[in-house]
């Protein structure tokens, strides 16, 4: 299948199909049902969200999928506060996501205990931290996100399906006719029928299923022509994912996790990567991706004794008690999704179920082994050893294990466009920016 962005059309027949609240009963089980709408959305994140806001304003009905309990994508169920650029408060954002993020300001203003002086900061950072202008708890993205919807889906336009992943398509002559979700606590199944299709999947699931070409990994110069692609592609040469976690840190208790059971492997790992990794994962460097070079870091949940060294207990933090009223909050809350657990032994594309899920529990370990390591043997700047205060804060992110309800995905199979953006259309001649 042809296509030229993440949109597989149905049939044009398909028009005067009712709205997405209109179910028809299809299987005497009462396990299967069909649902219709003028457009199918598989995938809650931001760009599905994104697409259902633009879809609604149009005036078309809207069916959004998504695999977890909670929308929002890397805000929400990733646990990772935004990654923008350095020039996101002024330019540079659709009207959409500056509407997106004045209303999780608002939501602080409104429903938190911030100092006065906060109240009227028209550029407001809840944590203070230095990775974003702009880092916030993920309920709060969640429920700005519910109440960007809720009109919608009271209206009856909306449909949202949770917990539901894309399992199998009928396909049709480059044509998709419908796409079929299935329940991953319940086991049920619906078909999904609409003209137009979207796929907003953290990976790009609809893909294969629907037969749209896709690549994955590293292209080749002879694929795309670009400066400096490689020589020869590589489909597994693929960015790592991360299971994040919340944490603080209360000084006059012990909040020492379970020695979690592959501690002692992340302990002694050095990995083997390009660039070279200096030294074992489980310590404060990291390779500098701009120079290659070995960057040094440090960690100081106190944020008193790391000088001019970047400290990675600041670096996402999404609550800097210093801007609620005292006692509002016992500590600062930091976001974990340092180069320290990026999980880079397994990949999540086109796995089975089976290694799926090995991989993702191979994240949760290491993310699980950092933790334990911080509280345990962590390197102290002033002296010492492990900071056993830390603590697992699994109330932020809404799991039992304390994790991310999904990892934090950096690369997916990418769509075959008409048109490939390339290296030197954003770098000049040169491809360098």
């Amino acid at each position: 299948m042809s296509a030229g962005g993440a949109l597989l059309v149905a049939p044009s027949g398909l028009q005067s199909m009712p709205g997405a609240n209109v179910m028809q009963r299809v299987s005497v089980t009462q396990k299967e049902e069909t649902l219709t709408a003028d457009i199918v959305i598989i995938g809650g994140g931001l760009g599905g969200v994104a697409s259902a806001l633009s879809s609604l304003r149009n005036g078309k009905t809207v069916i959004l999928t998504e695999e977890t309990d909670w929308l929002g994508g890397q805000l929400t169920q990733q646990g990772v506060p935004p990654d923008e650029h350095r020039w996101i408060e002024h330019t540079g954002s659709t009207k959409t996501y500056r509407d997106f993020r004045n209303r999780i300001r608002d939501y602080y203003k409104r429903n938190y205990p911030l100092k006065e002086h906060l109240r009227n900061d028209l550029y407001l950072n809840p944590g203070n931290s230095w990775v974003s202008r702009f880092c916030h708890e993920p309920r709060v993205a969640r429920a700005v996100i519910c109440e960007m919807l809720a009109p919608h889906i009271s209206s009856g336009k909306l449909t949202v399906l949770y917990q539901y992943k894309v399992v199998k398509s009928s396909v049709n002559s480059d044509i998709v006719e419908d796409i079929t979700v299935k329940n991953r606590v319940t086991g049920d199944f619906k078909i999904l029928k609409a003209p137009y299709f979207v796929d907003a999947t953290e990976l790009g699931d609809t893909l294969p299923l629907t037969g749209t070409e896709f690549v994955t990994g590293a292209e080749s110069k002879n694929d795309t022509g670009e400066l400096h692609a490689p020589q020869e592609a590589n489909p597994y040469d693929i960015q790592a994912f991360t299971i994040c976690f919340a944490m603080d840190y209360l000084p006059a208790e012990n909040h020492v996790i379970p020695k979690p059971a592959d501690y002692t492997f992340w302990r002694e790992f050095t990995p083997e990567l390009r660039p070279p990794w200096p030294g074992k994962l489980l310590d404060f460097h990291y390779s500098n991706p701009r120079t290659l070079g070995k960057r040094e870091l440090c960690f100081d949940p106190t944020d008193e004794g790391c000088g001019n060294i970047y400290n990675l207990w600041s670096y996402r933090r999404i609550a800097d008690k210093n801007n609620f009223e005292e006692g509002a909050y016992l500590s600062d809350i930091t976001l974990v999704n340092w180069p320290q657990n990026d999980y880079f032994l397994g990949n999540l594309i086109g796995a089975s179920e089976k290694d799926f899920h090995a991989c993702v529990e191979g994240g949760k370990q290491l993310s699980l082994s950092l933790l334990y390591w911080l509280q345990t043997e962590a390197p102290r700047p002033n002296g010492g050893k492990g900071w056993p205060g830390l603590r697992l804060r699994k109330d932020i992110l809404g799991s039992e294990d304390g994790l991310a309800k999904h990892p934090y995905v950096r690369e997916s199979r990418r769509i075959k466009a008409v048109f490939t953006v390339k290296e030197e259309h954003v770098g000049g001649k040169t491809g360098r920016w």
